[in-house]
């Protein structure tokens, strides 16, 4: 292989100083002679046949793409016949008319239009419409103006028999083709062709130059043998060697929103309504340059209409994707606010609403031991049963996690609507049980204000979830550690309530529900436990606390976790106790975590924690009012406390609250 590309680099090199020759005789004679002659023959032959074998040795050296660079180098082959009977034959004979030569010359057209094709099919990875359009018209642009110059003096001086004309026409006629072809590859990869493309279209465009420039010389009695123009000739079939041995990059996305997919369509119409304006002032518009002219008009106006529809269609698609869960295809928490919204603003005491919340219980155990995908696959089955369900009387949607909720028309939802909803997101099997609580808003009876309504659903699902496991061991363990907390430190009650409506207020807006929520509620309810174990005399110090004091009060997080170890399910309260004294910038103890090493579950109880302190009347200080507690938390940012959970703490404060449920509530309310 290395052997390969070595000699195949080597004669590319030797065609490329060849040609460096051919410019330089071309230039200033070489040999006695100028330009024509022998050595300028003999170069330009040996340039054509050398180009034409390097690109058949790289169809039979490398099977990728064998064909169609075989039949480009057939079409270099036949080109580089015709040139030398041409030399041979033709120059200076005094002949006239059609000769083989022609033949050889019109055969490489059909040679390079196949191979193009082929090129083109077997590295084109996106076929889009748009992408085509643009491509054809591209090509039609410029061959537009080439014809509207080239074509006039040729139509008007091709003279003689009919094969004769058609030949002379042929030639043009070819090259405006193989120009459309070329550019309308270009466009099909997006405008980022990659080497190879370049080099073929760079090489196209030359031959394209080359023919017309002699074309219309001869049409116009000019043209002068061995002018610079015809070493485009030999400079097109070197660029066709050069991108055969040329690597291909690997496949790619084609990315087609990019400002040349603009520039193109508008130069091309451009190019075509000066055509129709030259033709007009002078009268030497072609029929083939009128119709190239009106067909670019019309490729930009299908371009036109296709990106209309395109833009509008991919609109429609980016506003359902905005609205819809990817895994279930519910609508998602935005379109839930969106028809909330909506029902908010135009439900009446006549035609009421009706909200109804769903929180899975069990799921974080399936997924824990059946995997995600599988419970993937069970959130997608439990969500087609409450879309069936609800169908005829409401819409439903996933809220993320393992939350789920519907909006019925409570004219006609009754209990057994609701039980029955309740009932789809409910599953059992081998070693696992999925069911769902939920929480009822009627709209508007009990409010009209969208978060409002939801804040409400989210309390009484949370309620009816802790009485539905108010039978487990589980939490009847929690109910007798917050009972014997409560019956020791009375006063610290409210402490625990407070915090426990804080932490779930902030953790469900930085974007934990399900069981993640639920674990932060237990452990903001608990994270004081281990102050049972602490000694009256410290923890109700009136006074200062020595060195050897604050020591002991630290280990109480410690002995909140031993605690709550002793229930396995309790675990994950458990860590987040143990961290709920952490500082952001790890001057916190027990174990002097930082930053994200602390959970954020502990990062959310320590802000509402010292919130709640702060705003109590304790026997050692005053509280304060929220102002004040507002600007010490903020003070605090980024050292004791998480800025990001400062920040929704604070935002959370800022929210419209219900009404008042218990001493807890009317605090946070009041101050």
């Amino acid at each position: 292989m290395h052997t390969r590309t070595t000699r195949s680099n080597l004669f590319l090199a030797l065609l490329v100083g060849g040609l460096g020759v051919l410019v330089l005789h071309m230039s200033v004679g070489l040999g006695g002679h100028g330009a024509g002659g022998p050595i300028y023959d003999g170069l330009f032959d040996a340039l054509m046949f050398g180009a034409a074998f390097a690109v058949i040795a790289r169809a039979i050296a490398i099977p990728r793409q064998r064909a169609a660079w075989l039949a480009m180098g057939l079409g270099l082959l036949s080109w580089s016949l015709g040139e030398l009977y041409f030399d041979l034959f033709v120059e200076g004979s005094g002949a006239t008319g059609v000769t083989p030569a022609d033949g050889f010359y019109l055969a490489m057209y059909p040679c390079l239009y196949v191979a193009l094709a082929l090129l083109l099919g077997g590295h084109l990875r996106e076929r889009r419409l748009s992408m085509w359009l643009d491509g054809l018209i591209g090509g039609l642009g410029a061959a537009t103006v080439a014809a509207a110059v080239v074509l006039p003096p040729i139509v008007a001086e091709a003279h003689g028999n009919a094969a004769t004309v058609a030949v002379t026409l042929a030639y043009p006629i070819g090259d405006l083709l193989l120009l459309i072809f070329t550019i309308g590859v270009l466009g099909t990869t997006g405008w980022r062709p990659g080497r190879v493309w370049v080099l073929i279209a760079a090489s196209m465009l030359l031959n394209a130059i080359a023919d017309s420039t002699y074309l219309y010389q001869t049409a116009t009695n000019t043209y002068q043998v061995g002018s610079l123009a015809e070493a485009m000739w030999p400079a097109a079939a070197v660029l066709l060697a050069i991108a055969a041995w040329t690597p291909w990059p690997p496949p790619r996305r084609r990315r087609v929103e990019d400002w040349r997919l603009v520039v193109v369509p508008g130069i091309s119409l451009l190019a075509a309504l000066s055509v129709f304006v030259y033709g007009n002032l002078h009268h030497q518009l072609t029929l083939g340059a009128l119709v190239l002219a009106t067909a670019t008009v019309l490729a930009v106006s299908a371009r036109l209409m296709f990106t209309v529809r395109e833009n509008l269609a991919m609109l429609v698609r980016s506003r359902r994707q905005a609205l819809t869960d990817a895994l279930t295809g519910l609508g998602n928490r935005r379109h839930l606010m969106e028809d909330l919204e909506l029902a908010c603003r135009h439900a009446l005491p006549g035609r009421p609403r009706q909200l109804v919340l769903y929180d899975l219980n069990g799921f974080k155990g399936y997924n824990d031991t059946f995997g995600h995908p599988a419970g993937d696959a069970l959130l997608e089955r439990l969500s087609d049963k409450l879309s069936s369900s609800v169908a005829a009387h409401g819409t439903a949607y996933r809220m993320g996690g393992d939350e789920f909720c519907v909006l019925l028309e409570a004219a006609t939802a009754d209990d057994e609507l609701v039980l029955g909803s309740v009932a789809a997101l409910s599953e059992r099997g081998p070693g696992f049980a999925i069911s769902a609580a939920h929480g009822e808003v009627s709209i508007p009876a009990e409010g009209s204000d969208p978060a409002a309504v939801l804040q409400l659903a989210d309390q009484r699902l949370y309620a009816r979830k802790d009485r539905t496991r108010d039978g487990s061991a589980v939490l009847q363990l929690r109910d007798v550690l917050l009972q014997a907390f409560r019956e020791r430190y009375p006063d610290l009650q409210e402490h625990q309530r407070g915090v426990g409506s804080l932490a779930i207020a902030v953790g469900r807006r930085m974007g934990l529900d399900g069981e993640e929520l639920d674990v932060l509620a237990r452990a903001a309810e608990l994270h004081d436990v281990g102050k049972i174990a602490i000694p009256d005399a410290i923890l109700s110090k009136p006074a200062p606390l020595d060195e050897e004091e604050w020591r002991f009060m630290h280990r109480h997080t410690i002995l909140g976790e031993r605690i709550l170890m002793a229930a396995s399910a309790l675990r994950p309260v458990a860590r987040l106790v143990r961290s709920s004294h952490e500082r952001f910038d790890g001057g916190g103890y027990p174990d002097a975590l930082s930053g994200a090493e602390i959970p954020l579950g502990s990062r959310i109880i320590f802000v509402c924690d010292a919130y709640d302190a702060m705003t109590t009347d304790r026997a050692y200080s005053p509280g304060v009012v929220r102002a004040a507690a507002i600007a010490e938390l903020r003070a605090c940012s980024g050292t004791q406390f998480d800025p990001e959970v400062v920040e929704a703490f604070i935002a959370t404060l800022a929210e419209p609250r219900p009404e008042p449920n218990g001493a807890a509530d009317e605090r946070f309310s009041r101050r």
